[in-house]
């Protein structure tokens, strides 16, 4: 009967996509083609005549459209993790789908499918089809609600991290999964997750008995709690029977104690992978922060060329040596490139490093005095500007460095890290500016973890809404110059 009821609503949604997509191709076709025309709508549009050529373009795409959106799991059941994603996996079909619909348009000539027409019908899918399945959820949610459309769960293993998912699905009733109860080896009050639970589940027997309670209690859906190295075999057993009755299995995987890493499932090459990691950037956003990246500096060296070309007549004018000053710096995960700054000290400045470190005034393995005697006048006037920093714009081009990430460290302050979590500094690029610059810049310089915590703050957080607050942040902190130097 669950079945049954699955399998209608996945033709009805699957019809409602369709419906969406041809609602959306008209309207796209009336808002940008039908005015071009000429025609007067409703009137006019009656008298356009349908050629078979159109027909049979027009089901070859209501065909690709619908295995686009099976290939993206779009009518695979999202109970149990709340249909997160779903609307990132829409984006990725409607765009998918409207570069074929271009495709489509090219090759049979249809001069009507241009790229207006192909903006309009992406937008207005999209916008569609993530109302509709807004609504569903809500209207599916208010159903199980009220008891219907339920799934039936048995959990094995009543250990904490087992009971703590119990209790989370109880408290959610709006997806529609009832815990039938659990099975294991212990003895329910006795075990340490048990006391967990507000409503206490029923104890439907033993790991043994697994076969046995599946026939009994019609279970729909099975949870894995167990320790995998204590319990391989039964899991390994336990796993087999479900498959073999085509019954859907989760498994828990936190395994392990995370703190800040978290888990996702990948698959390589027909492999399943479970990846642990504690980098916040996901793939879009990640290409939409290079994008960023590249549009800015590209537009920012175009409208600065006359400050740095100005700056670096000064520079060669006003002292001997080179305009730039070139070293290589630690990047993204821990691979050296060679930062590009205009030259504010005296030439040859790292050979005298050596002599001056007992003057070193920065916590840390980080090298910074106040007063450098090797900073040049004009060198002092580059730096309370951040005017120095201008020529990192071409290593965020060739993508060594982003606008907004960590400041990137010299070889020899890296070398001295003693404690591994500095490390994880490295998991995104580097940058031009970052929290600790706009948080007193170099007064926050002087303490080092403060400074570390600013930039691990950041990774974690990461979203590109705080890059833009960072980059407007920035100005005002450089044109103050605040404790600069």
């Amino acid at each position: 009967m669950q079945n049954s009821k699955r399998l209608i609503l996945v033709y009805c949604l699957k019809i409602f996509d369709i419906a969406i997509m041809l609602m959306a191709m008209t309207a796209s076709f009336i808002l940008v083609e039908i005015p071009r025309s000429g025609i007067v709508w409703p009137h006019d549009l009656w008298q356009i005549k349908l050629k078979l050529i159109n027909v049979l373009l027009l089901v070859l795409l209501v065909g690709i459209w619908h295995l686009v959106f099976l290939s993206m799991g779009l009518y695979d059941s999202r109970r149990i993790d709340r249909g997160k994603g779903e609307y990132h996996d829409v984006f990725k079909a409607v765009v998918m789908g409207s570069m074929l619909l271009l495709v489509v348009g090219v090759l049979f000539r249809r001069n009507h499918i241009n790229r207006d027409v192909v903006l309009y019908f992406a937008t207005l899918t999209f916008s569609l089809t993530c109302i509709g399945r807004f609504c569903l959820r809500m209207v599916l949610g208010w159903v199980r609600r009220h008891n219907r459309n339920l799934r039936r769960l048995l959990l094995v293993g009543s250990n904490r991290r087992g009971m703590a998912f119990a209790r989370r699905v109880k408290a959610k009733s709006q997806l529609g999964y009832r815990v039938v109860g659990y099975i294991d080896d212990e003895f329910p009050p006795y075990h340490e997750g048990y006391q967990t639970l507000t409503i206490p589940l029923p104890y439907l027997g033993s790991l043994e008995e697994f076969d046995e309670v599946l026939s009994r209690e019609q279970i729909d859906e099975v949870v894995i709690a167990l320790p995998i190295r204590s319990f391989y075999e039964p899991m390994k057993r336990i796993i087999e029977s479900c498959e073999c009755q085509g019954i859907q299995v989760h498994l828990l995987s936190d395994f392990f104690q995370l703190h800040i890493a978290r888990a996702r499932s990948a698959e390589f090459d027909g492999i399943p992978l479970l990846t642990l990691s504690t980098h916040n950037l996901p793939i879009w956003p990640g290409y939409m922060k290079r994008a960023f990246d590249v549009i800015v500096a590209s537009i920012a060296i175009v409208l600065l060329s006359p400050v740095l070309v100005l700056v670096a007549l000064l520079i060669k004018l006003l002292s001997p040596g080179p305009v730039f000053f070139v070293q290589d710096r630690v990047g993204y995960n821990r691979r050296p490139f060679r930062m590009i700054k205009f030259r504010s000290m005296v030439p040859n400045a790292h050979l005298m490093q050596k002599e001056l470190e007992e003057l070193n005034e920065a916590q840390g393995p980080v090298f910074k005095i106040k007063n450098d005697p090797r900073i040049t006048p004009f060198g002092r006037l580059l730096r309370k500007t951040s005017l120095d920093e201008l020529p990192q714009l071409f290593n965020v081009l060739r993508g060594d460095m982003s606008l907004v990430g960590p400041r990137p460290l010299p070889l020899r302050d890296v070398e001295q890290f003693e404690e591994n979590y500095l490390n994880r500094r490295f998991s995104v690029k580097p940058g031009i500016t970052c929290l600790w610059q706009v948080n007193g810049r170099t007064a926050t310089r002087a303490s080092f973890d403060a400074w570390i915590e600013q930039d691990l703050e950041y990774i974690d957080h990461w979203s590109f809404a705080l890059d833009l607050k960072i980059l407007a942040r920035t100005i005002p902190a450089v044109l103050k110059g605040t404790d600069a130097h």
